[in-house]
């Protein structure tokens, strides 16, 4: 299994951190040390000396909490407490609250060349912003060869062979006011438990490929408004050549799923023949999956119809 990793100093940019003490072997900001561990820490038992089960990969944040423990103690012994902590090997130390320093933490972290880091924040609030950005960064992710759009606000992943018309729908699409994410590969991650994040690879961002026209810059054709970075997964789309042969669902009765990333998403197969418009059904599909989440399923309101009618039939015959 591959092992992401993302830079200290991206993680100081994007909180807004304050760089206590930076050894000179993190470079400048801290861009030499990776991070690995989405977890993060509150160090109250290793600061009292219990280190069974403690996982040194994790940034550490102390709060209001730690600090008052330390401030028990004489100097010797929040020397000795805060060493062992350093030593343990940890990538970080983020004192929250805006909270003073205490010197034998800056000493102990230029003694085992540890970066110490500063926020106003408080302590819960940096930990679940810091969570968050560590569950982006360092998510589970996957490439596939897909489109990816904004419809209505439902980010809608299309996937289907080469030369089926994904990115000729995707570009009927942007003429219709909706956002393009991605075109060609999709960089898809697993944030959490329930929720699937999609993005284009650097490279290829906002552009589409066109059969018989070549690359389009899509920011530069429609504007910054017909583009979006990143998107969570709410529908996939397969789009196939019409089977004759083959059964369509014609109801919607059945929920259908797509599995990504151990994540199963709504998914709706829809096939391709000359006359169908795909825009406005994928625009459907969009509005009607949002429909299914919110709790109405227009495929179940019509049995309860049917079977209302048969009943009132059947009583009636009575």
């Amino acid at each position: 299994m591959l092992e992401y990793s993302v830079t200290l100093s991206s993680i100081i940019d994007e909180l807004k951190l304050k760089i206590l003490y930076m050894p000179e072997k993190a470079g400048e900001k801290g861009e030499k040390i990776k991070i690995t561990n989405k977890e993060v820490n509150r160090p109250g038992l290793p600061l009292a000396d219990y280190f069974d089960h403690f996982e040194e990969t994790r940034i550490q944040i102390i709060g209001n909490t730690e600090y008052s423990y330390l401030q028990i103690f004489d100097e010797e012994i929040v020397s000795r407490k805060t060493d062992k902590l350093f030593a343990s090997g940890i990538p970080a130390l983020v004192i929250a609250q805006g909270l003073e320093v205490l010197p034998e933490i800056i000493a102990s972290a230029k003694k085992y060349e540890v970066p110490v880091l500063a926020t106003d924040a408080s302590t819960s609030s940096f930990t679940a912003a810091l969570i968050s950005s560590l569950n982006v960064s360092l998510a589970t992710r996957i490439t596939l060869h897909a489109v990816l759009v904004d419809v209505y606000g439902e980010g809608v992943l299309m996937l289907g062979e080469s030369g089926v018309g994904k990115s000729e729908t995707a570009m009927e699409l942007l003429k219709r006011g909706h956002r393009l994410v991605a075109d060609d590969a999709v960089e898809i991650k697993r944030v959490s438990d329930k929720t699937l994040v999609g993005s284009a690879p650097a490279l290829i961002r906002h552009l589409i490929e066109l059969r018989g026209i070549g690359i389009v810059d899509v920011r530069r054709l429609f504007g910054i408004g017909a583009i979006k970075e990143t998107e969570s997964i709410d529908l996939i789309v397969k789009l196939e050549n019409w089977d004759e042969d083959k059964q369509y669902d014609r109801t919607g009765m059945d929920d259908e799923y797509h599995e990504i990333l151990g994540l199963s998403k709504p998914c709706v197969t829809i096939p391709i023949k000359p006359g169908r418009n795909l825009a406005i059904i994928i625009e459907v599909a969009a509005m009607n999956s949002r429909q299914r989440r919110l709790g109405y399923n227009a495929a179940a309101e019509l049995n309860k119809r049917i079977l209302a009618g048969a009943n009132r039939s059947a009583e009636d015959c009575d």
